[in-house]
């Protein structure tokens, strides 16, 4: 059985989102991330920021994907996940890829 069919966890539907995304395609992880914007529990979260970000470098839009490693920094609570997302924005103004 589907987790997401057994709990309306938004972090699971994010998990669904990364799985489809390396099933699919970075396009499809992206459309399914469309649907937590809207949920108040995790739009602001910064992992949301994050995956968004991963997936829009390996669709190949570097710019877009700096941009949201930024805000997924700018949220983040961890001071080693901050330093982290910053690092990979820097890496993506530098023109360097995954």
């Amino acid at each position: 059985m589907c987790l997401m069919r057994m709990s309306d966890n938004p972090m699971v539907a994010l998990d669904h989102a990364i799985a489809a995304a390396m099933v699919h395609g970075p396009s499809k992880g992206l459309q399914l991330l469309g649907a937590l914007d809207s949920d108040a529990r995790i739009a602001a979260h910064h992992r949301l920021s994050a995956v968004r970000a991963h997936l829009l470098e390996m669709a190949g839009d570097l710019q877009a994907a700096s941009t949201h490693y930024r805000l997924a920094a700018s949220r983040a609570t961890s001071v080693p996940e901050r330093n982290y997302l910053i690092t990979q924005a820097a890496r993506l103004s530098e023109g360097t890829p995954i």
